[in-house]
């Protein structure tokens, strides 16, 4: 190819690039230009970019995913201790809140055998209290220890039931409102000094309900000691009363426990519990009350004439038919003829009608071996074997047999031996202040 002339004008002529391609008698050329030129070399430097590029991605894979792999790890194990220590955390907080609920159950527990007793014995007190009602006996204290009525159910079987026993003893303590569920429990929280843990608040709310159980205990304790000295002076003075008018008690003890019909195995007291002691004692008192009552009310000492005179007394004097020396067994009260005439106790009718001296009379049996006769009568009104109780008619006053005039003969005998029948009813007299 010859050369082209230089431009003189322009200077120098640009130089072309040819490639010839000879194949036998065939030749193919191809100018190469300079915007192809420039392709070439964007090709061939992007080429060796990207072969360098995926040569370092080989080269520096491992250590990159090594590396993420290694950071990805640690994070786990950094999740792995903070969930541990989550999990330890939890488990102490369980841990602890189960503890606290033992030892609130635990508590809960004891204020619920505590509230049991008290329910348990309060139903036992009312039985004594009634009885002392029954005795007359006064008791300033009448709302002080007993329990108030609660719907919850006694029987304990688990949590529900130790919840229910905490609003029974709520309700023991007057702390429940009607409709209203561990009011003032609540309040107490929620009013609590705010530095106070809740810890501290449960014990003192038990401490609170412990105390308050107590409190009512001691008054109950209270209540019975002071039934039971009272029971214990009035069975003291029936007792000297009866003493004074020549009765054996020891027998006629014996004669009410024959009566009564009661027994069983010997069986030691409970001495441990002082609210047992207590209860026993009342119990012992008040029976010993009511046998002594019920011997005063067997036995004559009523008055077989109210406000009736007396007109001759129990001893020696003038016989009004032989004018000598005498005993009158008896003491007479002066009686309009038809006058109603009274038993002084109650007991067995064993004579009734004629009997010598007597003229119409009544003789009663009221055990012990003591009678009383009632003579002179116009009109018997009973008749053998008839059962009849103290202040009963059983006849009409009058003047048969022996007599100079409408009275009443009234005779006390004991083994058949006649007693001086004023002492009896002095007896009874000073026996109504302690009678019901």
């Amino acid at each position: 190819m010859a050369d082209r002339p230089e431009n003189r004008v322009f200077g120098k002529r640009e130089q072309q690039h040819i490639i010839i391609v000879a194949s036998g008698d065939r030749v193919r050329h191809m100018t190469i230009r300079p915007w192809m030129m420039a392709l070439a070399f964007c090709f061939i430097g992007m080429f060796t970019i990207g072969y360098l590029a995926a040569t370092s991605y080989l080269v520096l894979r491992d250590g990159l995913i090594g590396a993420t792999m290694a950071r990805q790890a640690r994070m786990q194990h950094d999740y792995e201790d903070r969930i541990s220590a989550l999990r330890a955390q939890v488990d102490r907080v369980t841990s602890r809140q189960l503890l606290d609920q033992q030892v609130v159950e635990e508590k809960v527990e004891k204020l619920f055998q505590q509230q049991l007793a008290l329910t348990e014995r309060n139903g036992r007190l009312d039985t004594l209290l009634n009885r002392a009602g029954d005795a007359g006996l006064a008791d300033e204290g009448a709302d002080v220890g007993t329990l108030p009525a609660t719907q919850e159910p006694l029987a304990y079987g688990g949590r529900n039931d130790k919840a229910a026993g905490v609003r029974a003893i709520d309700r023991l303590l007057g702390r429940e409102a009607a409709g209203t569920v561990r009011q003032a429990a609540v309040t107490t929280l929620y009013y609590a000094d705010p530095g106070e843990s809740a810890a501290d608040r449960t014990d003192r709310m038990f401490s609170n309900v412990t105390l308050s159980l107590k409190d009512i205990e001691r008054r109950q304790l209270s209540r019975i000691e002071r039934l039971t000295d009272g029971a214990a002076h009035t069975a003291d003075a029936i007792q000297a009363i009866l003493a004074s008018t020549g009765i054996d008690l020891a027998q006629t003890a014996t004669t009410d426990l024959a009566t009564d019909a009661i027994g069983g195995p010997f069986v030691e007291p409970e001495t441990g519990n002082r609210f047992e002691v207590s209860l026993g004692e009342l119990d012992t008192t008040l029976s010993r009350l009511d046998m002594l009552r019920g011997t005063a009310r067997r036995l004559p000492f009523g008055n077989p004439s109210p406000g009736g005179d007396v007109t001759s007394r129990f001893g020696n004097r003038t016989d009004p038919f032989l004018g000598r020396l005498a005993l009158h067994a008896g003491i007479d009260f002066r009686m309009p003829v038809g006058s109603e005439v009274r038993a002084s106790g109650s007991g067995t009718v064993i004579t009734a009608g004629r009997n010598g001296g007597y003229g119409n009379l009544v003789e009663i049996d009221h055990g012990d071996g003591l009678t009383t006769r009632y003579a002179h009568l116009s009109q018997v009104l009973v008749k053998n074997g008839d059962v009849v109780e103290s202040g009963e008619v059983i006849g009409l006053s009058g003047s048969t047999g022996r007599s100079t005039g409408p009275h009443l003969h009234y005779e006390v005998r004991r083994d058949g031996r006649a007693r001086d029948p004023s002492r009896f009813l002095l007896a009874g007299t000073k026996l109504s202040a302690h009678m019901d």
